[in-house]
């Protein structure tokens, strides 16, 4: 579920919006009242990050090009003349920020493994469905059944538990037969209790009964 105010849909939106969370609290503790004018240091430090998961920046693997420096960031036609101070105040605000955000991104992935937990299976394993076959490190292809046929027969480790059921003490359904025979009789002996439940327009009697079954 997604509101205004809890806009992360999944884990990973939820991680990531914490971590921009940190980095714009710390660049606000850092820089204090010119916090705002650092901003776009703050996006160029972000988008130029190396990320694992998709082995490159987030800008380069969206554009196919890299990012130029926030120095040149300036309006068609605008002058504008850079001294090597300038050059190196800008260097050293953007690895500062980089550096909190290095330590945003360890503090929230702290607090996930704190609720993960290492799990991995054999092909051939029962986790309700049959595994077939290992995808990567944490995905996992499960046997698909005819109720599920329109869903996607790839899991993430995280939705999977193991199940540990002894096989030989396991009695199989197609051996379970029902006698159309046997049936329960039920009678009522006496009413114990007696009850109005008030609704807002309406009101329910209820009746508590002691049945005698045969």
């Amino acid at each position: 579920m997604s509101t205004a105010y809890h806009s992360e849909t999944n884990r990973h939106s939820e991680r990531t919006i914490q971590t921009l969370e940190d980095m714009l609290r710390a660049c606000a503790i850092d820089f204090k009242k010119g916090w705002l004018n650092h901003l776009s240091l703050v996006e160029f430090s972000y988008n130029n990050s190396y990320y694992a998961s998709i082995k490159a920046v987030p800008f380069e693997a969206l554009y196919g090009r890299k990012c130029r420096s926030p120095i040149c960031w300036t309006e068609v036609g605008e002058a504008q003349l850079l001294g090597p101070e300038l050059i190196q105040e800008t260097t050293e605000k953007i690895i500062h920020i980089k550096q909190r955000m290095q330590a945003a991104r360890d503090r929230q992935k702290s607090y996930a493994d704190l609720k993960c937990k290492t799990i991995e299976f054999q092909i051939r394993d029962k986790v309700m469905l049959k595994v077939l076959d290992k995808v990567g490190t944490v995905a996992y292809k499960i046997e698909p059944l005819q109720e599920l046929s329109r869903v996607h027969n790839m899991f993430h480790v995280s939705n999977l538990k193991k199940c540990h059921a002894d096989e030989p003490l396991a009695v199989p359904l197609d051996g379970l037969h029902v006698d159309d025979k046997i049936h329960i009789v039920e009678e009522p002996i006496e009413i114990m209790d007696r009850e109005v439940k008030q609704l807002k327009q309406s009101r329910i009697p209820l009746v508590k009964v002691r049945w005698n079954s045969k």
